[in-house]
């Protein structure tokens, strides 16, 4: 370990159970954090920004922690992990969320600002590549992948157009005839830099590729559009975090995914054990200087990696941490508060 409101539905009923709970045991003394450990009620604010895709999870704490900490204001925003990490290096965030490890381009930005990030592992998550329900396909291998999402495709607007690039690089062929229409997460999201790190950048390399998806595609922060135009086009293709497809049930298609080893369905076994070949680490980073200045962050970051903060991974449909890695997070936590 380093040191470095979208779900509103799920978020709401959830805060309604923590609310009453959090009212039937509260006293003067505190209340419990959810891991056995007594809390004392706390004030101030937070501002918290990053990853659209772990926005969820920590919205769901914030409102939590706010139901035993109501003198805490807590903002959470999902403008995408590049873009969270500029904010957060330039000290205006207290916490930054992130789809994937900070890169040393950013490392050296915090560090120019005296900031030395403080890097939590939360949860897991798998990306879903997405379609309409009509589409033939069941399964695409990353040479699909890169033949539908990749630099060389840009012009190409049929699912069938992409199939001889497909075969060339080691794809199943046999992609419909259907038009193409790609909406998937911009550059500044984490989701796209796991995609392309995951499943395209070996073949990029290969082909001497920029590390880049195809320009032609419809870029969207919002990860409901994405979900949107797989469930409403015939032809619809895109990529989001597990939960999101999760919750959009039956509208849409989540492909099986081959990454070399046969064709492997998004699911927590499959995550778990390593076979579904696109799945990631979900962080939080803290900026320590803000865990002095703020009296807020550090009870908060106490009650994130508590057994009823961490839960909320699990009740926004992420997976839980195993538990070895989960105290490996308590303890890189605890260090560096030492």
């Amino acid at each position: 370990m380093r040191r470095l409101k979208k779900h509103a539905g799920i978020v709401a009923g959830l805060l309604a159970l923590t609310l009453v709970a959090a009212a039937c045991g509260g006293d003067d003394e505190g209340s419990d954090d959810g891991g056995g450990n007594p809390t004392e009620e706390v004030s101030g604010s937070l501002n918290i920004s990053g990853s659209s895709t772990v926005e969820p999870v920590t919205s769901l704490v914030a409102e939590k922690f706010q139901g035993i900490n109501p003198g805490v204001e807590v903002a959470v925003d999902g403008p995408g992990t590049s873009d969270g990490f500029e904010l957060f290096c330039n000290g205006e965030t207290d916490i930054s969320d992130a789809s994937r490890p900070i890169e040393q381009e950013e490392i050296d930005a915090c560090a120019a600002n005296g900031i030395e990030p403080i890097e939590i592992e939360v949860a897991l998550d798998a990306l879903s590549v997405v379609g309409n329900p009509a589409n033939s396909v069941t399964c695409l291998s990353f040479g699909d992948l890169y033949a539908l999402f990749g630099p060389e495709s840009e012009g190409i607007d049929s699912w069938a157009a992409a199939d001889d690039l497909a075969v060339e690089v080691g794809g199943n062929g046999g992609l419909p005839d259907e038009a193409l229409t790609i909406v998937a997460p911009g550059e500044e999201s984490g989701t796209y830099g796991s995609f392309i790190e995951i499943a395209l950048e070996a073949i990029m390399e290969e082909r001497k590729q920029d590390t880049v998806l195809r320009p032609d595609y419809q870029a969207s922060a919002d990860d409901n559009v994405i979900i949107d135009n797989a469930a409403g086009t015939a032809g619809g293709l895109g990529f989001v975090g597990f939960a999101f497809a999760a919750n959009a049930g039956d509208t849409v298609k989540s492909f099986e995914v081959d990454g070399g080893d046969g064709c492997i369905v998004a699911s927590e076994e499959n995550v778990l054990n390593g076979t579904y070949p696109i799945s990631r680490s979900l962080f939080i980073y803290v900026n320590p200087n803000k865990v002095t200045e703020n009296p807020a962050v550090e009870p908060f970051v106490d009650y994130y990696l508590s057994d009823e903060g961490i839960a909320s991974a699990v009740e926004v449909q992420y997976f839980a941490l195993p538990a070895d890695r989960l105290e490996a997070s308590r303890q890189a936590w605890e260090s560096a508060k030492a």
